[in-house]
């Protein structure tokens, strides 16, 4: 039985895997107390007595348990910013070039960001296969739920007392520095990083990303797009609808509480809509952190996950 690890599981991430690994049958998962969890030693041997360990961490402890986890035969899957560019990592977005044979043959993953992932899906196909130039100037807007945020930003949302502002979507990452942009370029194969717009909204999750392209950028139409997605996605876990949205209107929170993605293409043969559509705490998150598992101890992808 594979013996599972999940370091830093009292966060929104951990302990959403935590949730869907304890109903497995094929995993034993080692729980450390909560007097224990911060202890580097107690940490260590739990590193080198699993064989699978999720780090749901800050990205210095990430780093922190990588040193522990040093000398074991530990298989690692990094849910933290800390080794999405590292070229000695496999990023963990197995629909993408080659990499799910990567992440299979890998001891090192790095789980995705979530607004990475919506954005991944839509231009690195478009790119490496000729439709979108890397030179592209592209912009992003991308509409979350507020579970991203995290313990602090849930509370702070569902909070009785709450300032009213919080009853409208707010734009954030305001000086174009976001943590996730740096992944978008590396591994879309952008030479500049796009203008990102992410905005948080009063709902709890789901995630709804949108990169326009004006038909002079793109080589190719858009039918020819909507063949490559079509050609491209076609599951388990992220899919091509030619027929998403809601009567004309797409509603962000439409993939919460699921671990799949939809991508669709609207717009005209001037200007085009590129969108995914997911929950940012599945497949941004914790969904696509167990169908990296799964892809590495070689068990059907779409195990324990809602798709």
């Amino acid at each position: 039985m594979t013996k599972v690890f999940i370091d830093g599981s009292a966060g929104t991430t951990g302990l959403r895997i935590h949730e869907r690994l304890a109903e497995r049958k094929d995993l034993s998962l080692l729980i450390l107390s909560d007097e224990q969890r911060k202890d580097p030693e107690a940490r260590r041997e739990m590193l080198h007595t699993a064989d699978i360990a999720f780090l749901c961490l800050p990205d210095a402890a990430a780093i922190e348990a990588v040193e522990l986890a040093k000398g074991s035969k530990v298989r690692i899957i990094d849910t933290s910013t800390a080794h999405r560019t590292n070229p000695a990592w496999a990023y963990g977005f197995a629909e993408l070039a080659d990499l799910r044979a990567k992440i299979a043959a890998s001891d090192r993953v790095a789980n995705p960001g979530c607004h990475a992932s919506g954005v991944l899906a839509l231009i690195e196909p478009l790119i490496r296969n000729g439709l979108l130039s890397a030179d592209a100037a592209l912009s992003v807007t991308s509409l979350t739920g507020y579970s991203g945020g995290g313990k602090k930003m849930i509370a702070e949302y569902e909070d009785e007392n709450r300032s009213p502002l919080f009853g409208a979507p707010r734009q954030y990452a305001l000086s174009q520095s976001h943590k996730h942009l740096p992944e978008i370029q590396v591994i879309g194969g952008l030479k500049t990083a796009p203008a990102f717009l992410p905005i948080v909204a009063d709902f709890y999750s789901g995630m709804e990303v949108t990169v326009p392209i004006f038909a002079k950028d793109l080589r190719g139409t858009i039918d020819d797009v909507r063949a490559l997605y079509a050609d491209t996605f076609k599951g388990p876990m992220i899919h091509y609808n030619a027929d998403m949205g809601e009567g004309g209107l797409l509603c962000a929170s439409a993939f919460s509480g699921r671990d799949d993605m939809e991508v669709g293409v609207f717009g005209n043969a001037e200007r085009i809509l590129l969108v995914s559509r997911f929950d940012n705490l599945g497949k941004g998150a914790s969904g696509a952190a167990i169908q990296n598992m799964n892809i590495m101890l070689g068990v059907d992808e779409t195990t324990g996950l809602c798709v």
